[in-house]
């Protein structure tokens, strides 16, 4: 699918039919993840991939938005491993992981997978929960399937602020 396209056509699937994704490409879009650039290359970001049941019924506790995906991606990083922007007020780990994931997300849509970034969740206790070692913080969960028949995105997904709301040349 041409990038265009990826971008335009993806939405936040909110209903799976619940069939398990391929491996290959399960592992086009980890790859994705892999190849994405962190600050100073330090690569801090740590994908945990769910998929047993017990595994699923971790995200299922501290979370409703798991909609019946059957796989789920924990996106997180490790917080001693990050660069320290100067003035020392913040670090990469965030923003590194975020675009790790945004590449995820973006292959998903390439490899005809559906997708979700849930937030709403308390990344403490999900990492409790999967027993995620101390120096690694949480950032999203990401939901992946393919989508019920009767999925679709959300009535206000096309609507968009003209570019000229958004941006600004300076």
């Amino acid at each position: 699918m041409e990038f265009k396209e990826v971008i335009k056509k993806r939405y936040s699937c909110k209903k799976y039919n619940g069939v398990q994704i391929e491996q290959e490409k399960l592992d086009a879009i980890l790859e994705a993840g892999r190849l994405a650039p962190t600050a100073k290359n330090l690569q801090e970001q740590h994908i945990y991939v769910l998929q047993s049941a017990e595994a699923l019924e971790k995200i299922d506790s501290v979370s409703p938005c798991r909609y019946g995906a059957p796989t789920v991606l924990v996106v997180a990083f490790d917080k001693n491993n990050v660069f320290t922007y100067p003035g020392g007020k913040r670090d990469s780990g965030v923003e590194d992981a975020s675009i790790v994931a945004t590449h995820m997300i973006l292959a998903a849509a390439d490899e005809g997978v559906a997708s979700c970034w849930v937030n709403f969740f308390d990344p403490e206790k999900l990492a409790q929960a999967l027993g995620l070692p101390e120096n690694e913080e949480v950032l999203m969960v990401m939901d992946l399937g393919y989508p019920a028949e009767d999925a679709l995105p959300l009535p206000n997904h096309s609507s968009r602020k003209a570019l000229c709301e958004t941006v600004s040349i300076c």
